[in-house]
């Protein structure tokens, strides 16, 4: 069985746990806080010397970090996974945007609000990560006035892994209500067999 080592609040770590309930993969949850610092202690940097969640741990204590990796791994084969090249590589462009454009802006100001509680220091920082994550989310809103999923017309990792951080965008000051094709995704994405809440 695997394990996981994960934060229940984090997008990255939420990826995980979609893509493990999607495929019905039994897993074990390891809760972990960044903040506490747990995931610099010796035993979790032996899993992973970067001292970041999620890590996936197999039964032979092989280790594989980084949420896209992960996700990509666990899924492969499935049909979260195109199989044509091009739909692959497609999905992998909207992963790569995800961890490039979209999670440093759309995470970051979250994590300012959520749990930094915007001191005035931060203020600043806040604007820049939400105008650029609103630059993200328009790129979203363009693709998805077009089809009806991030690659196409059928569901992947992509979603997935776009999905954990734009449905608590609204808990970084986005106002979503301007991007009327995001949040129908957002709801075809919710009504997927297997889907999950965050904190379930």
């Amino acid at each position: 069985m695997y394990r996981v080592y994960g934060d229940q609040h984090s997008g990255n770590c939420y990826k995980v746990k979609l893509v493990m309930r999607h495929l019905s993969l039994p897993y074990q949850w390891t809760e972990m806080s960044v903040l506490s610092g747990d995931t610099h202690t010796p035993a979790f940097l032996q899993r992973n010397p970067n001292g970041k969640i999620p890590v996936l741990e197999m039964e032979d204590g092989t280790c594989l970090a980084e949420s896209n990796a992960i996700i990509c791994f666990l899924a492969d084969g499935s049909e979260l996974i195109p199989t044509t090249r091009l739909e692959r590589a497609r999905m992998l462009q909207w992963l790569f945007f995800e961890q490039y454009s979209h999670e440093p802006s759309v995470a970051s100001a979250r994590f300012i609000v959520r749990y930094l509680n915007t001191p005035d220091e931060r203020r600043q920082d806040l604007a820049d990560r939400q105008r650029e994550g609103h630059a993200a989310l328009a790129v979203m809103e363009q693709q998805l006035t077009k089809t009806s999923f991030m690659t196409g017309d059928r569901f992947t990792l992509a979603d997935i892994a776009l999905y954990a951080y734009t449905h608590v965008a609204h808990e970084g000051g986005f106002d979503l209500s301007g991007y009327p094709a995001i949040n129908a995704w957002l709801t075809r994405v919710s009504a997927q067999p297997g889907h999950v809440a965050m904190l379930d």
